[in-house]
């Protein structure tokens, strides 16, 4: 079980929003705020990010910024050009549209610009250990799929439309994601510096393993040894070193996770409640209803009825 492409599947919800978007100088605009993750990917041009705090960030061809939570930020052509009014929003950019360079003027970007809807009520804590900009700028020979990714999104909006385009698009959309997700990680694990939180857990062998345990079977019954045999520890050194790296205690994230994977159930399938309790390990509707509700301030019917 790969349990970065498990994580981004359970946090995403809804549809992606994504668009191709040019835009002459001088400009400059302001997005509001989103309880989304936001991309923007140059593919031609040039243009800096503004990020609600830090220094202006250069956007060159190929470099993908990445906003996890959905921040407040900005784009321009000059970080001194006077940024636009009213702010726009991430969640509005759609296939196919999303801007077009002045009339008259030759592009000084071009864009693909979109965000994932997130579930608000049970982010991922993988989410909540990354900056509030990741920054990818292009390297010759690094991260190959995420460059091939971005390549066919390209290909995919230029507005050559197929029977198939918008299955293809979504697919890809969702590829983007995992790989950005992926480079980020790649790109602390080789940088020299010292990992923390999820960065650490998932290059980390013994609780990696443990992870791929409980994502490829949430429903098992773990034990705190099981699981420690899964990472080659004693039952204290894993305990303590899964705690340490991952925020929580084995047994405390393996309920976490049940949960995550139950509201992922809810939103997008129309399986009783009582058999998705079973499938993440619950005998009792009684109890599992009780756990859901402690998690999500909700019971799973009402859950279910918030998300659709």
């Amino acid at each position: 079980m790969d349990v970065l492409s498990d994580v981004v599947s359970a946090a995403r919800t809804g549809r992606p929003h994504s668009g191709r978007v040019t835009r002459s100088a001088p400009f400059a605009e302001r997005f509001a705020p989103v309880p989304s993750a936001g991309f923007h990917i140059v593919l031609q041009g040039t243009c800096w990010l503004l990020p609600s705090q830090g220094e202006p960030i250069a956007l060159g061809p190929g470099d993908v910024a990445f906003l996890p939570r959905g921040s407040a930020h900005g784009l321009a052509d000059d970080p001194t050009t006077p940024v636009s009014e009213p702010p726009a929003t991430l969640t509005e950019v759609h296939e196919g549209g999303g801007g077009e360079a002045a009339a008259g003027r030759p592009p000084t970007v071009i864009m693909l610009c979109g965000a994932y809807l997130l579930d608000g009520l049970g982010p991922h804590p993988l989410l909540n250990d990354l900056p509030e900009v990741i920054h990818l700028p292009t390297r010759v020979g690094r991260h190959r799929e995420l460059r091939a990714a971005v390549e066919l999104l390209g290909v995919e909006l230029e507005g050559d439309t197929r029977p198939d385009s918008d299955t293809v698009l979504l697919t890809l959309l969702d590829l983007l994601l995992l790989y950005i997700l992926r480079a980020w990680f790649e790109e602390q694990r080789v940088s020299g510096h010292s990992a923390t939180g999820w960065a650490a857990a998932l290059h980390d062998p013994a609780v990696a393993a443990a992870l791929r345990a409980i994502h490829g079977d949430p429903g098992r019954p773990w034990t705190v040894v099981e699981l420690g045999a899964r990472a080659r520890l004693s039952r204290a050194a894993f305990a303590r070193r899964f705690t340490r790296l991952v925020g929580r205690p084995p047994l405390t994230y393996l309920t976490w996770w049940r949960m995550t994977t139950a509201a992922r159930l809810l939103r997008t399938s129309d399986v009783p409640v009582h058999t998705i309790a079973q499938q993440v390990g619950y005998s009792s509707q009684y109890t599992f209803t009780h756990a859901f509700k402690r998690q999500y301030g909700l019971p799973p019917g009402g859950y279910r009825h918030h998300a659709g």
